[in-house]
């Protein structure tokens, strides 16, 4: 039968889980309340464990919040910890660099959001710190009326956030979840004081004078509580941004009263622009190019993927270039380019941290606090400066690859094509499968990125829509190639993702496509240019521009390989395929010099050689499996001193007092004196009577006169219970017992009290016990045998 503290427990955990269904409405897809409530059971489980011992409620909650950090770190950073299991300064940087994501996932996404591992982590580290709160207040120290208090700071963070017409819905389920545990803390209560007795008479309907005051404060906290919860969300509505907007009506930092539109950043604004009811003017340029097809203006890249979104690496930035920049990274001097100039000039109403220009620049005039970041090649603004009203000149390199050169490009750095093929283990299956079966009899890295493009462009029947939406999860990319519609970040989205799964570097630009000539000359780039595009890298050319959105911007002239026959590619012509022929070179691994492999410059097993792995083959059990292994690390150590403080506690607590229990109550006192003394350096001597004993236990345990009369004590009782022909009970044995115990551990050091504790010599008499059962065993069994046989009898 379940106990009172365990139900407490359990109405506890499913108070925590009803009021986090809460946070549903947030996000998409809303798996990770699963995660969150196994995980908070886990977390209650070691609860219930550490009270049963008993541990000191310290010790409980102290056990709690590592066994919940060790979780934590096992789902969300088990590649930065100790053994996969054990969080170190690794996993503490990057649990802080997932919350930073996830804060910024928050304010980048309308609700519902995308599932990302940031907001994620948030939700489901929230609802446990929120459910240890819960367990602590209401079972570990048995005052369920205050753990509300942390209930409703979820309810209403929940409840201000949401706005889909169903909040009551989530009101009265964690309402229920409240009442639930105040109910059964009631019923503990009343199980441990049993019936009351009185000798005043008490009427009909009259409760306990005791239990009144626990009962009206429990009632008045929950009231407090409740109506709090339906008055906090009313003041939440009014923050906005990201998660805090259900109308998704930010587009930026702005202020939002005077209409500025403080930023098109990477992807916070990208639809939003896109579907402006007026298409503002951003930018107004003019350039040497004659041909404005190629006019794209780069904002940044974003080179690292979470599985959920793309996003700029955090790199050094130094002083903008006073002269020409250096040479773009791959870009070697056979491939042709043309040097052009461009003059920009924003509207004073578009601040934007990053400077829009041509990939790659050459040259930046720009007045200001700006910063370059060369690995990017992009120029960001330092100290607040921002680009409202500003004009400045950019020279760029035109860079005019021929297919040949493409499709000869060699293989990258490995460093280079380590960093830039790197997927998360997130990443749906069907992405690199697709991309194997879209790409199947390309010859080469180039064949396959045209391949790549040809499929959203051309043959893989998508359609641009700038209506979907784009918090869509770590299934969107999954979803948009079943679906088949989406705008310009979900085609980026698609074919960087491809691309890298088919072992091609690849990064996603964001930026404005080509805006619209006028009649003076000028280029005119308005809101609905925003656009982002894959660039992937080719040795000896650097980062190209492909163009897989349906009817935006322009295919460039290299990514069709008979480019001198038509500037569009053919879709009834399949690109040229090289056979798939042995290379006679030695592989790179196989020249690698000693030298090489010391500085980490060897490359691996080609990625396109490499057997594909389908994410989706993971077994169930491997988290529980993990789980299980790290709740055994931690007990095992400890199992000593659990034992230890287990047998303490049933020894010490309440026993029968009646004449048949004296004897199982002194004997069991006398056991935890002796083995104290023992776990202090006085081995037990079974060959001495309790007197003799006591007196060797007082002398050698050094034990001051008032701990040696109550060993003496507990021995005249041990004598008694022995000797006498009708043994009685003896009032305060247990205190003498304490007394002597305080007094064995007063002259020892520091060492030999923590060596009691942590690994009592007394814990060997788990190991005695184990083998005389097993003793046991092995003599019923044999007796069994015997009994078995027939007995012989000679015949006469």
């Amino acid at each position: 039968m379940i106990s009172g503290r365990a139900r407490l427990a359990l109405c506890a955990w499913a108070a925590t889980l009803m009021t986090a269904c809460a946070l549903l409405p947030l996000v998409e897809p809303v798996s990770w309340i699963v995660q969150a409530a196994l995980l908070l059971g886990v977390q209650s489980g070691v609860g219930a464990a550490a009270r049963r011992v008993p541990l000191a409620r310290p010790v409980t909650v102290a056990l709690q919040v590592l066994v919940t950090l060790v979780l934590l770190t096992l789902v969300f950073a088990r590649a930065h910890a100790f053994a996969g299991l054990f969080p170190g300064p690794d996993a503490f940087r990057f649990f802080a660099d997932l919350l930073e994501r996830g804060g910024n996932d928050v304010g980048r996404y309308a609700i519902p959001a995308p599932l990302s591992d940031g907001i994620r982590l948030m939700l489901v580290g929230g609802v446990l710190v929120i459910g240890l709160l819960v367990d602590t207040l209401a079972v570990t120290f048995r005052s369920a009326a205050p753990a509300g208090l942390p209930l409703l700071a979820l309810y209403s963070v929940a409840a201000g956030l949401s706005d889909n017409g169903v909040e009551w819905l989530w009101f009265l389920l964690a309402a229920a979840g409240y009442l639930m545990l105040l109910l059964a803390e009631g019923r503990d209560r009343l199980a441990q004081w049993g019936r009351v007795f009185g000798t005043a008479a008490r009427g009909p309907g009259s409760r306990p004078p005791g239990a009144a005051a626990p009962v009206r404060t429990g009632r008045r906290i929950g009231a407090v509580a409740l109506g709090i919860a339906l008055v906090v969300p009313l003041g939440l509505p009014s923050m906005n941004g990201g998660l805090l907007d259900a109308a998704g009506s930010r587009v930026g930092r702005g202020t939002g009263g005077s209409g500025t539109i403080s930023e098109v950043s990477p992807l916070v604004s990208l639809q939003d622009s896109l579907n402006v009811d007026e298409d503002r003017q951003v930018m107004s340029v003019r350039t040497e190019l004659t041909d404005v097809t190629d006019l794209y203006l780069r904002i940044v890249s974003l080179d690292e993927f979470d599985g959920t979104t793309w996003k700029p690496s955090k790199r050094s930035h130094t002083a903008v270039p006073q002269g020409p920049f250096p040479t773009p990274p791959g870009l070697g001097p056979g491939v042709g380019r043309t040097e052009v100039g461009t003059t920009i000039s924003t509207a004073d109403w578009y601040g934007q941290d990053w400077l829009p220009m041509p990939y790659p620049p050459s040259r930046v005039g720009v007045s200001g606090n700006w910063r370059y970041e060369p690995v990017g090649m992009t120029v960001a603004g330092a100290g607040g400066q921002d680009t409202r009203g500003l004009t400045y000149e950019v020279r760029s390199l035109l860079v005019q690859p021929t297919p040949e050169q493409l499709a000869g490009a060699p293989r990258p750095a490995p460093a280079l094509e380590r960093e830039y093929t790197e997927l998360p283990d997130s990443l749906p299956a069907v992405v690199s499968r697709t991309a194997r079966e879209v790409t199947e009899g390309a010859g080469n890295a180039y064949e396959r990125a045209v391949r790549l493009q040809e499929y959203f462009t051309l043959t893989g029947g998508f359609e641009y829509d700038t209506e979907v939406a784009v918090g869509s999860g770590a299934q969107g990319i999954a979803r948009f190639l079943r679906d088949k519609q989406g705008f310009c970040m979900h085609f980026s989205f698609a074919m960087a993702s491809m691309a890298r799964s088919l072992g091609i570097p690849a990064r996603v630009a964001v930026g404005f496509a080509p805006g619209t000539p006028q009649a003076d000359g000028s280029v005119a780039v308005g809101l609905r240019d925003a656009h982002a595009w894959p660039e992937l890298y080719f040795e000896g050319v650097g980062w190209t521009r492909f163009e897989p959105t349906p009817s935006r911007g322009s295919a460039p002239a290299y990514t069709v390989p008979d480019a001198a026959d038509s500037s569009l590619p053919d879709p009834a012509r399949p690109s040229r395929a090289a056979p798939d022929q042995p290379s006679a070179e030695p592989s790179r691994s196989e020249s690698c010099t000693a030298e090489e492999r010391k500085l980490e410059a060897c490359g691996g097993e080609s990625p396109q050689a490499a057997p594909p792995t389908d994410d989706d083959d993971r077994t169930w059990y491997v988290v529980p499996a993990w789980v299980l292994a790290g709740l055994a690390l931690l007990v095992l150590p400890l199992a000593p001193m659990l034992w230890r403080m287990r047998i303490r506690a049933v020894r010490l607590g309440a026993h029968g007092r009646s004449e048949a229990d004296a004897a199982p109550y002194v004997l069991s006192l006398w056991d935890e004196l002796s083995d104290t003394a023992w776990d202090h350096g006085v081995p037990p001597d079974e060959s001495l009577s309790p007197r003799g004993a006591a007196a060797r236990i007082v002398r050698l345990g050094r034990l001051d006169p008032d701990a040696a009369a109550s060993v003496h004590r507990v021995a005249d009782a041990v004598e008694q219970v022995l000797y006498a022909p009708r043994p009685r009970p003896v009032a305060g044995l247990a205190d003498e017992v304490r007394r002597a115990v305080a007094g064995l551990r007063a002259p020892v050091g520091r060492r030999t009290r923590l060596r009691a504790v942590l690994v009592p010599r007394s814990a060997v008499r788990v190991v005695w016990a184990v083998s005389a059962w097993w003793s046991g065993v092995r003599e019923r069994v044999a007796g069994m045998r015997l009994a078995g046989r027939r007995p012989f009898r000679q015949r006469g």
